[in-house]
């Protein structure tokens, strides 16, 4: 039997339960807001604000906006993330192309693109090796640049988002039409699936690895973010099937940072991020 505790989290396994806290919100004038990012520092939290088309910038622990860049240079935004040089890296994706910024602080500046074969692309990672892998939403593929050129490319997505990357360096991507999330190995072949009514994924987007390597994804369509654990066992998801607004529910969120005990998601069809913290065990 599924029990549900005081945040809206499901235990899944026999484990002891992950327990969480609703503990920040931000303001409600995001338009959509897709994945999301902590600065290197860990003080700023950079939002792709997708229906405003910008990046806005908050503080990582109050959910106040302290700055905002890219309204006239991006169209419909879908990820960001960090780079070994401390640049953003943003999935700029009716430019059909990821777009790199030199960050200052909460203020960023346009330092240059990287484009080829990849059509609406909503997801961008960086490996630890300084690759940049990007997904491209129109054409299902994942596009492998280094050097600034496209090295490596693999097809057999149907609309992949977010690629992430876990504590050994294997890259994952969410094949979010596909309902799945899958593994891939050094030579860029799929090595594991992660798929069916274990799992019960309906549009998953965004994902991050905690420190413990337990895989949470922002499944949109169940209203859910699902903890998984590196063996593969659901462990316990948070919210319920029911989109809504309030401690432990969401509607179709998508994106999800992990920091520690926090947690942070884009409740993105309530136009707000949050912010919980992780209270036991």
């Amino acid at each position: 039997m599924l029990s549900v505790f005081f945040a809206g989290s499901i235990a899944i396994a026999n484990a002891a339960p992950l327990e969480f806290r609703l503990v920040a919100t931000s303001a409600e004038n995001l338009a959509k807001p897709h994945d999301i990012v902590l600065s290197p520092d860990g003080k700023h939290l950079f939002v792709a604000d997708n229906e405003n088309d910008r990046i806005v910038v908050l503080n990582a622990a109050t959910l106040a906006e302290v700055g905002m860049f890219g309204n006239d240079e991006l169209a419909a935004p879908h990820d960001v993330a960090f780079d070994g040089q401390g640049r953003l890296l943003v999935a700029d994706t009716r430019n059909h192309r990821i777009a790199i910024y030199a960050i200052n602080g909460a203020d960023g500046q346009l330092a240059g693109s990287l484009q080829g074969r990849i059509r609406a692309p909503e997801g961008v990672g960086v490996h630890a090796d300084g690759r940049v892998f990007a997904t491209g939403a129109g054409s299902g593929n994942l596009v492998v640049f280094g050097g600034g050129k496209v090295i490596s490319e693999i097809h057999g997505f149907s609309s992949p988002h977010d690629v992430e990357f876990d504590p050994s360096g294997r890259a994952w991507v969410a094949d979010a039409s596909n309902d799945r999330v899958v593994r891939l190995n050094a030579s860029l072949e799929i090595d594991l699936v992660r798929s069916g009514r274990s799992y019960a994924f309906n549009g998953p987007r965004y994902m991050d690895f905690d420190a413990d390597g337990r895989l949470y994804v922002a499944d949109k369509y169940s209203n859910q973010i699902k903890i998984i654990a590196a063996d593969g066992t659901l462990l316990q998801v948070l919210g319920t099937d029911r989109a809504g607004k309030g401690e432990g529910v969401f509607r179709h969120p998508e994106g999800v940072e992990i920091r520690g005990p926090d947690v942070w998601i884009s409740d993105t069809y309530n136009d707000r991020v949050v912010r919980y913290r992780m209270t036991s065990p």
